[in-house]
Protein backbone atom coordinates (compact mmCIF):
# COMPACT_ATOMS: atom_id res chain seq x y z
CA UNK A 1 0.00 0.00 0.00
CA UNK A 2 1.53 3.44 -0.74
CA UNK A 3 1.44 7.12 0.38
CA UNK A 4 2.20 9.85 -1.06
CA UNK A 5 4.96 11.92 0.59
CA UNK A 6 3.96 14.58 2.97
CA UNK A 7 5.54 18.34 1.62
CA UNK A 8 5.91 21.09 3.66
CA UNK A 9 4.71 24.42 1.90
CA UNK A 10 7.41 25.96 1.90
CA UNK A 11 9.00 23.20 0.36
CA UNK A 12 6.66 23.11 -2.46
CA UNK A 13 7.13 26.61 -2.93
CA UNK A 14 11.19 26.18 -3.27
CA UNK A 15 11.02 23.29 -5.74
CA UNK A 16 8.50 25.14 -7.91
CA UNK A 17 10.82 28.13 -7.40
CA UNK A 18 13.67 25.92 -8.76
CA UNK A 19 12.07 25.06 -12.18
CA UNK A 20 11.17 21.34 -11.00
CA UNK A 21 8.49 19.41 -13.17
CA UNK A 22 5.82 19.20 -10.65
CA UNK A 23 2.02 18.34 -12.01
CA UNK A 24 -0.02 20.35 -9.29
CA UNK A 25 -3.60 18.97 -9.07
CA UNK A 26 -5.88 20.56 -6.69
CA UNK A 27 -8.92 18.32 -5.84
CA UNK A 28 -11.14 20.82 -4.26
CA UNK A 29 -14.36 21.76 -5.37
CA UNK A 30 -14.89 24.66 -7.92
CA UNK A 31 -15.90 27.63 -5.18
CA UNK A 32 -13.23 26.72 -2.75
CA UNK A 33 -10.76 27.26 -6.14
CA UNK A 34 -12.52 30.61 -6.44
CA UNK A 35 -11.94 31.45 -2.68
CA UNK A 36 -8.09 30.67 -2.97
CA UNK A 37 -5.55 29.14 -5.29
CA UNK A 38 -2.17 28.70 -5.55
CA UNK A 39 -0.50 31.66 -7.79
CA UNK A 40 0.98 28.49 -9.97
CA UNK A 41 -0.64 26.65 -12.97
CA UNK A 42 -2.58 23.82 -11.38
CA UNK A 43 -4.73 20.86 -12.48
CA UNK A 44 -8.10 21.02 -11.22
CA UNK A 45 -9.67 17.50 -10.85
CA UNK A 46 -12.43 18.32 -8.11
CA UNK A 47 -12.91 15.08 -6.56
CA UNK A 48 -17.10 15.58 -6.53
CA UNK A 49 -16.77 15.14 -10.26
CA UNK A 50 -14.59 12.57 -10.77
CA UNK A 51 -16.72 10.52 -13.27
CA UNK A 52 -16.44 14.07 -15.54
CA UNK A 53 -12.32 13.38 -16.07
CA UNK A 54 -11.41 10.00 -14.98
CA UNK A 55 -11.64 8.88 -18.27
CA UNK A 56 -9.56 11.62 -19.16
CA UNK A 57 -6.30 11.07 -16.44
CA UNK A 58 -3.59 9.12 -18.24
CA UNK A 59 -3.80 12.13 -20.58
CA UNK A 60 -4.04 14.75 -17.96
CA UNK A 61 -1.45 13.60 -15.79
CA UNK A 62 1.94 11.99 -16.65
CA UNK A 63 2.49 9.82 -13.99
CA UNK A 64 6.13 9.42 -14.20
CA UNK A 65 6.41 12.90 -13.76
CA UNK A 66 6.42 14.12 -9.78
CA UNK A 67 2.54 15.07 -8.79
CA UNK A 68 1.77 17.18 -5.75
CA UNK A 69 -1.64 16.98 -4.77
CA UNK A 70 -3.05 19.93 -2.75
CA UNK A 71 -6.88 20.44 -1.16
CA UNK A 72 -8.07 22.87 1.73
CA UNK A 73 -6.37 21.07 4.44
CA UNK A 74 -4.61 18.12 3.46
CA UNK A 75 -6.90 15.39 3.80
CA UNK A 76 -9.05 14.82 0.55
CA UNK A 77 -5.15 15.24 -1.04
CA UNK A 78 -3.71 12.31 1.01
CA UNK A 79 -6.71 10.11 -0.27
CA UNK A 80 -6.11 10.71 -3.93
CA UNK A 81 -2.80 10.68 -3.64
CA UNK A 82 -2.93 7.38 -2.08
CA UNK A 83 -5.47 6.43 -5.41
CA UNK A 84 -2.99 7.31 -7.40
CA UNK A 85 -0.31 5.57 -5.78
CA UNK A 86 -2.28 2.34 -5.43
CA UNK A 87 -4.71 2.63 -8.76
CA UNK A 88 -2.31 4.30 -10.80
CA UNK A 89 0.91 3.23 -10.21
CA UNK A 90 2.23 7.18 -10.26
CA UNK A 91 5.84 6.95 -9.24
CA UNK A 92 6.24 9.83 -7.56
CA UNK A 93 3.31 11.65 -5.25
CA UNK A 94 3.10 14.31 -2.82
CA UNK A 95 0.80 15.74 -0.33
CA UNK A 96 0.66 18.96 0.86
CA UNK A 97 0.69 19.37 4.07
CA UNK A 98 -1.95 21.79 5.71
CA UNK A 99 -3.29 22.33 2.10
CA UNK A 100 -3.93 25.63 0.77
CA UNK A 101 -4.71 27.09 4.29
CA UNK A 102 -1.22 26.20 5.64
CA UNK A 103 0.13 27.28 2.14
CA UNK A 104 -1.53 30.93 3.15
CA UNK A 105 0.08 31.07 6.32
CA UNK A 106 3.94 30.07 5.88
CA UNK A 107 4.36 31.08 2.12
CA UNK A 108 1.66 33.38 0.66
CA UNK A 109 -0.33 35.73 2.87
CA UNK A 110 -1.89 36.47 -0.14
CA UNK A 111 -3.84 33.83 -0.67
CA UNK A 112 -7.08 33.96 0.78
CA UNK A 113 -7.69 31.81 4.09
CA UNK A 114 -11.31 30.14 4.25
Amino acid sequence: MGTPIPIHPRELQQRLEQGEPIQLVDVREHAELELAQLPHAVLHLPLSRSQEWLADLERLLDRHRPIAVLCHAGIRSLQFGTWLIEQRGCDQVWNLEGGIDAWSLEVDPAVPRY
